[in-house]
């Protein structure tokens, strides 16, 4: 215990800079901060997103509605540099008032319908195309369980101990032990359903999977926070099982390189506004290799 323990004011006031990854973009208002349209390209989908694990859920499930032959999830991806503010934009906070990451745009209806909230864009593909959301009841209602389920407990994972273990200007035990045991206890709750089933809802692969695999997937393969020795996430050898079949998976590879700009330069594709942007940025790295 510090010998200088916080004490809360009365009145809580907004003091800057809080420090820390992020500080500078975190504040205690709503709305935009300067006025910038968003571009639209030509197709009917419009994403403003970048590649992180929310980002990566909505990537990975329009490259998988793609590979099913659905033309029309096909999509412009826009980079959305969050560490820049670009998500207090006017018009990004026209498509999500809560200025997060990933947006979406659909140019399809009319008037286009904007859908923000990761979870809710998932939703909003799979009824729209009718993919990855099963239609017998029980299945259907475990899937949306299991989404739920993500929504509600990967900010304890994210903004909870990765904050504190890998971002925090400083490390302090109290929240990184308590984080990572509600990490650890997430962790169990996943291996034991998947000890009973292949997937997260059942039998089949779903949105379930779709959400949580770029949280809990990527953390047991040790791309979040490098924190899977602390973890041990090797205990979790169901959770690994299912997180090694999914990144597998060619759609997801490519769904992990749009509006990336971080990691391996292989795996980084900034923006996405055609099918052969893969290809191209394929030839490109061939090419630099020599």
């Amino acid at each position: 215990m510090s010998d200088h323990a916080y004490v809360p004011p009365r009145v809580w006031k907004w003091e800057q800079p809080s420090g820390g990854t992020f500080a500078s973009i975190n504040r205690p208002v709503a709305g935009p901060t300067h006025d910038k349209a968003l571009p639209v390209g030509k197709h009917p989908l419009q994403l403003y997103s970048m590649g992180t694990p929310n980002g990566v859920k909505v990537t990975v499930m329009l490259e998988e509605l793609l590979a099913l032959g659905h033309a029309g999830a096909e999509y412009d991806a826009w980079l959305i540099r969050i560490g820049d503010g670009d998500q207090f934009g006017s018009g990004f906070v026209e498509v999500n008032p809560n200025s997060k990451i990933p947006a979406l745009m659909d140019h399809s209806t009319s008037p286009p319908q904007r859908v923000f909230e990761s979870g809710a864009i998932l939703l909003y593909l799979a009824e729209k195309f009718g993919e990855f959301l099963p239609d017998e009841h029980a299945e259907r209602t475990e899937t949306l369980s299991w989404l739920f389920w993500q929504m509600g407990s990967a900010p304890y994972l994210g903004g909870g101990f990765g904050h504190f273990y890998a971002y925090a200007p400083e490390k302090l035990e109290y929240p990184i032990n308590r984080f990572a045991m509600e990490a650890k206890r997430q962790l169990d709750v996943m291996d034991r359903r998947l000890a009973e089933s292949r997937y997260l809802g059942g039998d089949t692969y779903s949105i379930a999977d779709i959400a949580n695999w770029p949280w809990y997937g990527q953390l047991v393969l040790g791309r979040l926070y490098e924190a899977g020795e602390f973890l041990q996430v090797q205990e979790y050898r169901h959770v690994l099982r299912w997180a090694q079949e999914i990144d597998s998976r060619p759609a997801v590879q490519r769904g992990r390189m749009v509006n990336r700009t971080f990691g391996e330069p292989e795996m980084q594709l900034h923006e996405r506004h055609d099918a052969g942007d893969f290809e191209t940025r394929t030839q490109d790295r061939l090419d630099a290799e020599g």
